[in-house]
């Protein structure tokens, strides 16, 4: 990606984890905007893997084995192959999106179903394959807690479902003053905030701070937009998962903001 000036001027807070922000950041900087990385979620390995080993052990009789992050696949996988030592022959892979599914392929896994276009539990439970499932057994792979949908819908379609839970997600931000500094110094334009839990941790901290009227929150999912949009806050949703179609999303805003500045 060349450098050019496509985002001059503008400041963008990041929440993603730390290690997914990296890329987003330096093409924010690459475009010449400002990237103030704010990690709203950390992902780390569990204190204990009983209940996860417990699960285990009925991934031979699995008929399904449904991955919901990067990180579903790198803290599970490793523990499975150690305990199985290979991966049951009768089972199939689901992956929540692409780069999910990429994660599962460095494990030697490439038959994976994906949905298209949106990269969510809906789009994932439309295909045809989700649809007949009555009497399967299906595994969902994923972080301590997150959506019930995927689960409850496959229940109602007549099929078992368990979770195998192999990480957990925390806020390690204890208040938004570093935000809140920064927009007061007209250093923060956007906050880029990728799931719905980072969007509840950022409201539920800042609350009724002056900043977060002012900023556009920039989101790649109309899910997420749904609370902030409530609150009357700016929202802009981007028409795509991935970094490409954030910093277009991004430079619409800059776009606005120029005009706005000439009017």
């Amino acid at each position: 990606m060349t450098s050019d000036h496509l985002l001059e001027g503008l400041h963008v807070a990041v929440t993603r984890p730390i290690d997914q922000a990296q890329s987003l950041c330096s093409s924010i900087e690459q475009h010449g905007g400002t990237a103030i990385a704010f990690p709203l979620i950390e992902v780390s390995a569990l204190e204990n893997y009983q209940a996860f080993e417990q699960q285990l052990t009925q991934l031979a009789d699995t008929d399904w084995a449904i991955f919901i992050s990067t990180n579903a696949v790198d803290f599970a996988l490793p523990r499975v192959l150690k305990t199985h030592g290979q991966l049951p022959g009768q089972l199939r892979f689901a992956a929540i999106g692409h780069q999910t599914a990429h994660a599962l392929s460095l494990y030697g896994i490439n038959d994976v179903l994906i949905p298209e276009g949106r990269y969510d539990s809906e789009t994932l439970l439309a295909l045809p394959e989700m649809q007949n499932v009555s009497g399967k057994t299906i595994a969902i792979f994923r972080g301590v807690g997150g959506r019930e949908l995927m689960a409850e819908t496959l229940k109602t379609r007549g099929a078992r479902v368990y979770f195998a839970e192999s990480y957990q997600r925390i806020n390690p931000q204890k208040n938004t003053g570093l935000l809140s500094t920064k927009w007061q110094q007209h250093k923060l334009n956007a906050v880029i905030v990728t799931s719905s839990e980072a969007m509840r941790y950022l409201l539920q901290m800042a609350q009724n701070e002056t900043w977060l009227q002012h900023v556009t929150l920039c989101v790649n999912h109309e899910r997420i937009a749904e609370l902030p949009r409530q609150l009357g806050l700016k929202v802009l949703v981007a028409e795509a998962p991935g970094d490409a179609a954030m910093l277009l999303c991004l430079s619409k805003l800059v776009k606005s903001q120029l005009v706005k500045h000439h009017d």
